[in-house]
């Protein structure tokens, strides 16, 4: 969400006559879009932040502003905080200093793939989860306004979009018509000219079939879901509030594979949530080792000030004991990962290519496999067959066939 965010304000500062600079003294504007969803994110924003004070002083014209989750109701605090910040507005607002402009989709330079936001905001208040404090309830964009700027983007180049939420299943909920991210995927299924579509992030608990049979049917959108799970111990999943049990999640899981055997799934987890025990722990490691999934983003957990963890739960759980547990998981993954992607050697798979990368092309495939190749060709933007002649738990490395 937040690059495509960044983009968004990119274009829209290069309509106003801004040009990018990749030199820091030279700009005229630093934006920095902030993430805090951890405190290791909090924690980089800020010394970036306090990084640059020393170049606002010796250049009083430069313009710094700052954007993203760290932006707060407590805008007086946070000029306290940081005096020689300039500006503040919060994720998803337009600066509010440029004035009035035109609301709208802004020009950013064509890629091949691009991130489209179709809802903002989410009403699930999971207990560890400061997003809805900071970018408040769930907002759908109208559906013909996402589809108009999907047939724009198409007609600039871009082949693959990923549509985003905080909750995208909830997308459409809070609109007139009450359409839902199924109608979305078969209205963009049907643009000439598109040839991917992804979408992130799910809730397991409100992922329903109408959506699962949509996986199924539509030949543009990708094999490919992300489905945290955060945990495979029930207790700790009520503790988090997340809304469905291990069992529950684990059927959701059989379903989608029922329907489409060849998904790629994803999933997140948090490690040392308080109070876990190790039996608790082990629950979610004998979980990751039934479902198999293709990919595990592993996060320790980090208390955020004002959310129910942070404020009725001990953060108990030693730090080195966090460091172990997440070991363990990435340990258990890359084994899984190992074996999965050694199932594709010596298959051919469609490429979707982004670019190039120390002399070799790199795209990926419809499961969102990381794929390395070797061409002459001048190849971005198309898509390619290539035969899997290594793998890793990583990425795959191929040769092009014609």
């Amino acid at each position: 969400m937040n690059k495509a965010e960044s983009e968004r304000l990119g274009g829209l500062f290069q309509q106003l006559g801004y040009k990018p600079t990749d030199v820091i003294d030279e700009a005229d504007l630093i934006l920095l879009n902030s993430c805090v969803v951890r405190q290791s994110a909090e924690e980089r924003v800020v010394n970036k932040i306090k990084a640059l004070e020393p170049l606002k002083k010796s250049h009083p014209a430069l313009r710094l502003t700052l954007t993203g989750c760290l932006v707060d109701s407590d805008l007086k605090g946070l000029k306290k905080r940081f005096p020689h910040v300039d500006y503040f507005f919060k994720p998803g607002e337009q600066p509010y200093w440029l004035g009035k402009t035109e609301a709208g989709i802004f020009q950013v330079q064509p890629q091949v793939s691009t991130f489209v936001p179709i809802i903002q905001g989410c009403n699930n208040f999971c207990s560890y989860c400061v997003v809805p404090y900071r970018r408040g309830r769930e907002k759908s964009r109208p559906m013909p306004e996402i589809v108009n700027e999907v047939k724009e983007l198409v007609k600039n180049g871009v082949k693959e979009v990923i549509l985003l939420g905080q909750n995208v299943d909830s997308y459409g909920h809070d609109l007139p018509d009450k359409p839902d991210l199924a109608s979305l995927l078969y209205e963009l299924n049907d643009i000439n000219g598109l040839a991917r579509i992804r979408f992130l992030t799910n809730h397991p608990k409100d992922m329903n079939d109408r959506l699962i049979g949509a996986l199924a049917q539509l030949d543009k959108v990708c094999q490919q879901i992300n489905l945290p799970l955060q945990s495979g111990d029930d207790d700790i999943l009520k503790a988090m509030k997340r809304g469905y049990t291990a069992a529950q999640y684990r059927r959701l899981v059989e379903r989608i594979r029922e329907y489409v055997p060849q998904m790629a799934l994803s999933t997140d987890v948090i490690v040392g949530f308080p109070s876990e025990s190790e039996e608790q722990f082990r629950a979610t490691t004998e979980l990751l080792r039934e479902l198999r999934f293709d990919k595990v983003h592993i996060a320790a957990y980090s208390p955020r000030p004002g959310t129910v963890s942070a404020d009725e739960y001990e953060d108990n759980i030693p730090a080195g004991v966090k460091k172990g547990r997440l070991n363990i998981i990435e340990q258990l993954q890359a084994e899984i990962a190992t074996e999965i992607n050694a199932g594709l050697l010596g298959k051919k798979v469609e490429v979707l290519v982004e670019g190039r990368k120390k002399g070799k092309w790199h795209g990926r495939s419809r499961s969102g496999k990381l794929i390395f190749f070797t061409c002459q060709e001048n190849l971005p933007g198309r898509l390619a067959e290539v035969k899997i002649e290594n793998t890793s738990p990583w990425s795959l490395q191929g040769e092009y066939k014609e």
